[in-house]
């Protein structure tokens, strides 16, 4: 059975003010080519299908148009809701999409109730489990303390006992929305973390033939089994190394996975460039960027004069710019946003702590500190689905 593995459409999102609605509705289009062109058996779209919980009008139509236009084809497509999604909202009508062979899955009671297709092989087990909170969905699953892995864990516990049940041979393959040990991860996903972990291993989801996850904005192998497709558009300049793309997965009569990179339209390539204006402005290593979507960092001892104007002479699409000027041996060379990048809420309230007082905080505190910040994030949560 022939898979096209994708996820993180994010309709609705811009890219640093650009609309990007007309993007995404080029990659919907190279989705339905893909899907006649290769023969494909099933779509799988490991969620965060909109941007947030509830998307604007023309996000709607382009999901519309989209479920319209794979239904056309007559190639069934199995979708999850992830954490930017509005579970209740995306599974809205699920039960009548499934008849035109759309199976949204965004209900984690149904995570051990899978869309069974079949081939000339026999049958495959989609399971589809959506983004699972751990505050809003370990009592449903039966577990006693919130956390990513133990609601996953218990989540596939259901899928691996439904696939007990049925007849020897039966292939599986899974869609989950998560943040699996190994990841490379980038600046546009939301953090999940609960109780200082977003990370699952990847060995919870042992005993299926093919893990399709979605999450992470950067396509890439966890495992030969175990994938992530990435989001098909760049949402920030710090996937400018990613390749957009979707996963072509061959599932053979064993259960074996090959898969290929099938690549993603992009309007432009994205660039970072560092240096001093007038360095950036005469470099001609910099001529295949001049019609790439720009993020600058000017390293001016002293801020020039109409920087983002002088640079939009030559790189017409500078998006984003910032400075961090050099400085002299001995000047503190770390400015408050550096120290700030790429560190945790939990790590950031700590280094206060420690600024504050002059000492970090001890076990108990980091607990408190840690259970502060889960709560914030389940009422978040919580907001969210009462939308």
């Amino acid at each position: 059975m022939r898979l096209l593995h994708t996820s993180d459409w994010h309709l609705g999102r811009a890219f640093h003010r650009v609309n990007m609605l007309g993007a995404q509705a080029e990659f919907i289009g190279h989705l339905v080519s893909t899907v006649r062109e290769h023969d494909v058996d099933a779509v799988l779209v490991s969620g965060d299908v909109y941007d947030r919980a509830v998307p604007p009008l023309a996000a709607v139509e382009l999901f519309d148009d989209a479920l319209h236009r794979l239904a056309d084809l007559g190639v069934p497509t199995v979708m999850i809701s992830g954490n930017h999604d509005s579970a209740r909202r995306l599974g809205v009508g699920a039960g009548l999409m499934g008849r035109a062979g759309i199976h949204l899955r965004t209900d984690p009671k149904t995570c051990g109730t899978p869309v069974v297709l079949a081939d000339d092989h026999g049958d495959v087990a989609f399971y589809g489990l959506p983004y699972l909170e751990p505050a809003l969905v370990k009592d449903g699953l039966g577990v006693d303390k919130a956390g990513h892995e133990a609601v996953l864990a218990a989540a596939m516990e259901q899928v691996r006992a439904d696939l007990a049940t049925r007849a020897p041979g039966t292939r599986s393959v899974v869609l989950a929305h998560a943040f699996v040990t190994g990841g490379e991860p980038s600046d546009s996903e939301r953090d999940i973390t609960v109780g200082g972990v977003a990370a699952v291993p990847a060995g919870v989801f042992d005993g299926v033939d093919y893990v399709a996850l979605g999450h992470l904005h950067g396509c890439q192998t966890i495992a030969e089994r175990v994938r992530y497709s990435g989001s098909p558009l760049p949402y920030s300049f710090s996937e400018a190394g990613h390749r957009k793309s979707m996963w072509l997965v061959d599932l053979d009569a064993g259960g074996a996975v090959t898969a290929e990179r099938i690549d993603c339209p992009v309007p432009r390539p994205l660039a970072r460039i560092r240096g001093t204006l007038e360095g950036l402005l005469a470099d001609p290593a910099l001529r295949p960027h001049e019609e790439s979507w720009i993020e600058a960092t000017l390293t001016d001892a002293v801020r020039p004069a109409d920087p983002m104007a002088r640079l939009a002479e030559r790189f017409p699409h500078t998006l984003s710019l910032a400075f961090d000027p050099e400085r002299v041996p001995g000047e503190p060379a770390v400015s408050y946003a550096r120290r700030l990048a790429g560190r945790s809420d939990q790590e950031i309230a700590e280094d206060f702590v420690t600024h504050v007082r002059g000492a970090g905080p001890d076990a108990h505190e980091q607990a408190v500190l840690r259970d502060a910040f889960d709560a914030v994030r389940a009422d978040e949560a919580v907001r969210e689905v009462a939308r």
